[in-house]
């Protein structure tokens, strides 16, 4: 056992990475329990390598439907599909910055573009530590994959912060949708 003095500029140190990497004070509670910081120092030493977690998603398969509803339209995506918040885009209309644009309007301005669909939107939702602190305070739009209501009307799912946890929920795409309202396209594609 070491005789480790940690001095204020080396906590100050430690305190300004973990905000760079957007830890919570439950992360550095999680990281100081059990046996974590020994593996985090193997990593360091060089005698362990961290291995890195997939979330793959299949976004050819067919999205969840909510009960009474239909899928109007559904642009499948790769069987693999790699979830990393790097390769997305929250996307505006220029319009829509200004004044509300109604939905079936942005989604025609994005059609030759590869949105992403509800599969993703499930995933997350199924994964919420994936999404981005960034995104919060902001309705994400999935419009790969427009539903029809029961009662006959199209709409999209978004996702949004609820000021506790990651929620789902629905506009009709005749909606006009405000500035706070982004659509999720692949970068590659932007």
């Amino acid at each position: 056992m070491s005789d480790l003095m940690l001095d204020v500029s080396q906590a100050a140190e430690l305190k300004m990475a973990f905000r760079r990497h957007d830890w919570t004070n439950a992360d550095i509670k999680a990281l100081s329990e059990g046996g974590i910081l020994g593996e985090v120092l193997m990593v360091i030493k060089k005698r362990a390598q961290i291995v890195r977690t997939e979330h793959l998603i299949d976004c050819s398969a067919p999205p969840f439907c909510p009960e009474g509803w239909t899928v109007k339209k559904h642009k499948p995506g790769d069987k693999k599909f790699e979830f990393d918040p790097a390769r997305i885009s929250l996307y505006q209309s220029k319009k829509q910055k200004k004044e509300a644009i109604k939905g079936n309007e942005l989604y025609e301005e994005l059609a030759a573009w590869q949105f992403l669909n509800a599969n993703v939107l499930d995933h997350l939702l199924s994964h919420q530590n994936l999404i981005p602190k960034k995104w919060r305070f902001k309705f994400i739009f999935f419009f790969g994959t427009i539903y029809r209501s029961n009662n006959g009307d199209p709409c999209v799912r978004y996702i949004r912060w609820s000021g506790h946890h990651w929620e789902c929920g629905w506009e009709w795409l005749n909606s006009g949708l405000d500035n706070r309202r982004f659509a999720a396209v692949e970068k590659t594609h932007f």
